[in-house]
């Protein structure tokens, strides 16, 4: 490795609990961090993923557990792990006449050996709107520029906390790959993430939270190929049955349906199509389109919970029948 760039670190988590009042946050959670790795914590919201960070980050103190980053206990010894850390959390906000060059510098100020300012804008391609106001800025030039206030103390840990929710095509492609650059330049990235096809293509290894569990943890590559046989088939037929009749055909798990159109969530798409065209033309429903999709981490969730991923469907597209 380059011995400018910072050595990545490791990040261990071993049955951390908390609990806000009666309400339990997490529930043993653990995971491993390999140095140097885009690492993802996917769940749905209220999985414990933002209070499993902010107890990382010494923003909260777990009620049991133990949290290791770059081998030195972080409850015990916070002040030695904070200057390997930086943090891009969901509420970060700034004021909204402060310029990305301002921003950059003040945080700089706080730090010794901090980052060069004029690197860090054209490294996340800010230069251009140096001396532009924050409240001027789009989606995706704010996000890159709370992405570059986590670089200011040259951190050897990043921590990103759903850091493209709510950025257009073009800003979440522009972010990915300002992601893939943190792990190219030698840091290790943690990913909070409910977006399964971002953590998919990002993440070089992850764990699936439900309910405050770890109840997956391995490559994406990996979990996919534990359900193989399994898929979703989208369709649409004027004249379908009832959504409740499609729950019974063979290896469905799962039915989602709005009007015409249909996702049927299997464990094996063979099975299921082979049993939904005959049903189809005994009803007398026109098929009008079909499409099979490979097994994705939605199918890896659904085979371990029993539920869809929550959020496949649009607000006004598919409800979800129960198989």
């Amino acid at each position: 490795m380059d011995a400018t760039r910072p050595r990545p670190v490791g990040v261990r988590v071993i049955d951390l609990h908390k609990r806000y009042g009666a309400t339990p946050a997490l529930r043993g959670l653990s995971f491993e961090v390999s140095p140097g790795k885009i690492f993802g914590i996917l769940g749905p919201n209220g999985a414990g993923k933002t209070t499993a960070l902010e107890c990382l980050l010494g923003l909260r103190t777990p009620d049991l557990g133990s949290i290791e980053i770059g081998g030195t206990d972080a409850l015990r010894h916070p002040r030695a792990v904070r200057s390997l850390v930086g943090a891009q959390l969901q509420d970060a906000a700034l004021q909204d006449k402060i310029t990305p060059r301002e921003a950059l510098a003040l945080f700089a100020s706080f730090y010794r050996g901090a980052a060069d300012v004029d690197g860090l804008l054209e490294r996340f391609g800010l230069a251009e709107k140096a001396r532009a106001s924050f409240d001027s800025l789009s989606g995706g030039q704010r996000r890159r520029l709370f992405l570059a206030l986590t670089f200011v103390n040259r951190p050897r840990l990043v921590v990103l906390d759903e850091p493209t929710a709510g950025l257009d095509p073009r800003g979440r492609h522009e972010l990915h790959e300002l992601i893939r650059s943190l792990r190219s330049d030698g840091c290790t990235v943690l990913l909070s993430t409910h977006d399964l096809p971002e953590a998919e293509a990002l993440c070089d290894h992850i764990v699936i939270l439900h309910e405050g569990r770890t109840i997956a943890d391995a490559p994406p590559a990996e979990l996919v190929r534990t359900v193989e046989s399994g898929g979703r088939i989208r369709f649409a037929a004027s004249g379908a049955p009832n959504p409740e009749a499609y729950a019974t055909l063979a290896a469905v798990s799962a039915v989602d349906a709005a009007g015409d159109a249909f996702i049927l969530h299997s464990s094996d798409v063979h099975q299921t199509v082979s049993a939904l065209l005959p049903l189809l033309q005994r009803t007398g429903a026109r098929l009008s389109e079909l499409t099979v999709t490979r097994p994705t981490l939605e199918d890896v969730f659904l085979r371990l919970t029993g539920k869809a991923w929550p959020g496949e469907a649009p607000a006004d597209g598919p409800r979800e029948v129960e198989a």
